[in-house]
């Protein structure tokens, strides 16, 4: 059995102390600032630096594929920026915003993993907008995370992470974003990569239910904004796709009770599979 937490950190460093506590194999983690010194020295993470590129912002945290255990072996991708990617390297179209290692468990088949980060960017002023959007960032993930994708069936993947997009709906009720964000479950689908979660029940739905969230909707609460708590939270961004070959060997569940939530502004996402 093989167990993978996915989580936003948030750059905190209270987030990578209750990360090592956790009984995982492995982390799939976004928004990481380097680990304090007394968690550094209890886990193994590639050495690659802090920070996200892109569109002038200053981030100093990036994506990671961190070892929990010493139930796997761990081989770290180095990402390369496009124009610096040499044939056989990964080549990343934002530095930050794809970590990628191959994982083989003590006595098991190695398998892909992917860490996934679809940073918020802001509109060229020609747009005449001044909202955010995320989901051109995922589409650069998908595109890089294309390199693994040999065959549609015979690939073992797991990618996941946050997204900052929305799952079935746009926000308040918008068609136009839920179009927009319905091209990025469907490229994955197309490349063999099935979206299994969290959904309910396998994680607290949002209480009071929110309007702009349809009824048939199965989203649990993975994030909440700065107005609100974890008991109030009401949008999920986090998701993970995996490959269909492992589909039926995986449960994936969100860990968004109160009580359980964590530092963060993104809950934990637990990945458990019996490959």
């Amino acid at each position: 059995m093989l167990k993978i937490i996915v989580w936003n950190l948030a750059h905190r460093e209270e987030s990578w102390r209750r990360l090592a506590e956790m009984d995982a194999d492995i982390a799939l983690v976004q928004e990481a600032a380097p680990p304090p010194p007394d968690v550094a020295q209890r886990i193994a993470i590639d050495s690659g630096p802090w920070k996200t590129d892109g569109a002038g912002c200053n981030r100093p945290w990036r994506t990671a594929v961190v070892r929990l255990s010493n139930c796997v072996n761990v081989e770290w991708l180095e990402p390369k920026a496009i124009a610096d990617a040499k044939r056989g390297e990964l080549a990343v179209s934002r530095l930050g915003t794809l970590a990628v290692a191959i994982v083989t468990p003590l006595n098991g088949k190695p398998l892909i993993v992917a860490s996934m980060y679809a940073p918020w960017e802001k509109f060229h002023p020609a747009a005449q907008s001044r909202q955010i959007y995320a989901d051109a960032s995922a589409h650069r993930v998908i595109s890089d995370l294309t390199a693994f994708i040999g065959h549609t069936h015979q690939h073992r993947i797991v990618a996941a992470g946050d997204l900052n997009i929305l799952y079935g709906y746009g926000e308040h009720g918008s068609t136009h974003w839920a179009s927009r964000y319905g091209t990025v479950f469907a490229r994955m689908a197309t490349l063999g990569l099935s979206f299994v979660g969290p959904q309910a029940p396998n994680g607290r739905c949002a209480k009071p239910w929110p309007d702009e969230l349809p009824q048939t909707s199965k989203n649990v609460p993975t994030y909440y904004t700065s107005h609100q708590n974890p008991t109030s939270a009401t949008r999920q961004l986090d998701f993970v796709f995996v490959s269909k070959t492992l589909k039926e060997q995986m449960r994936v569940s969100a860990l968004n009770e109160p009580d359980e939530w964590g530092p963060s502004d993104h809950c934990r996402v637990q990945i458990t599979l019996n490959d």
